[in-house]
């Protein structure tokens, strides 16, 4: 029984949901994700978990509603039992001590880099955050991202909250400022969130030879390895971001493989999509 014990929309199509799931949440680690089924029919949903209580025997999952199966899952209320629930999967987060550590949270990415830096921080890293949205009302978990970190950086497409730009430009910034010194004090990158965002950090901390680790949302079927759906090549070999991931080398991924993939059934999700909300207006 996975009951739904409270949801609460965030910003416009972003929810948040914490369900009862008291093995899971026993064995949950930050970079874990979970498989998701609202009904018997429904579609296998990856989903990193955002936060989980052991003590509570609770997970909470942070869902942008985009297609049929996410806009099913956040009808659901407060009482009602998921069909399934299966995880955790995939591998933990590798944490480490850094020193001091860059996260950089793009849109709904703001949700899985919570409890990775939430957990480096209490091993004692410094922990820079940016935290980059399109607009503020898209902003969401401001309070525990900053809580989370040393340092908090708001970045806003629009400049409605924050400063103006890209979360590429204060990342630039801290590195280029660290490599005037000697030694780095910037050993890792962690960046979550949409693929092209994460490809553009990549490709911003590339000249300095920094670690940068990239938390990637593929295609997913069965999510235990079997299906290759998944697949996504790394340093030329090929991974299965369930089994392999979802944490991966940004710099070694074939980013243009990764947002190809996810084109693939682009068509598809916006005809299941017209067709569900047409049997909303029906029933």
């Amino acid at each position: 029984m996975f009951t739904i014990q409270s949801k609460r929309e965030l910003c416009p199509k972003i929810w948040e949901m914490v369900v009862r799931s008291p093995r899971l949440a026993k064995k949950a680690e930050p970079g874990h994700f979970v498989i998701v089924m609202a009904d018997e029919q429904g579609e296998r949903i990856p989903l990193t978990i955002a936060d989980f209580d052991a003590e509570q025997g609770t997970v909470t999952l942070v869902i942008m509603a985009i297609g049929t199966s996410t806009e099913k899952l956040v009808r659901m209320n407060t009482g009602e039992n998921l069909y399934a629930m299966i995880g955790p999967l995939g591998q933990a987060s590798d944490l480490e001590h850094y020193g001091r550590v860059v996260m950089v949270a793009g849109g709904v990415g703001a949700a899985p880099v919570y409890p990775i830096a939430r957990a480096l921080k209490a091993m004692g890293n410094h922990v820079i955050m940016i935290h980059g949205a399109r607009n503020k009302n898209l902003l969401f978990w401001q309070d525990r991202l900053a809580e989370a970190s040393s340092e908090y950086i708001v970045t806003t497409d629009d400049g409605s909250e924050g400063r103006k730009g890209l979360v590429t430009e204060p990342l630039r910034e801290l590195l280029e400022a660290d490599q005037s010194n000697d030694p780095r004090t910037i050993t890792g990158v962690v960046a979550i969130g949409p693929a092209v965002m994460m490809k553009f950090c990549a490709g911003t901390v590339r000249p300095f030879g920094v670690k940068t680790i990239a938390s990637l949302n593929t295609i997913m079927i069965d999510g235990t390895g079997m299906c290759g759906g998944c697949r996504v090549s790394v340093g030329g070999a090929t991974k299965f971001t369930c089994v392999d991931g979802p944490e991966f080398d940004a710099l070694a991924v074939d980013w243009d493989s990764v947002l190809s993939r996810q084109r693939i059934y682009c068509d598809e999700e916006k005809c299941s999509l017209e067709q569900y909300v047409r049997q909303l207006a029906l029933s």
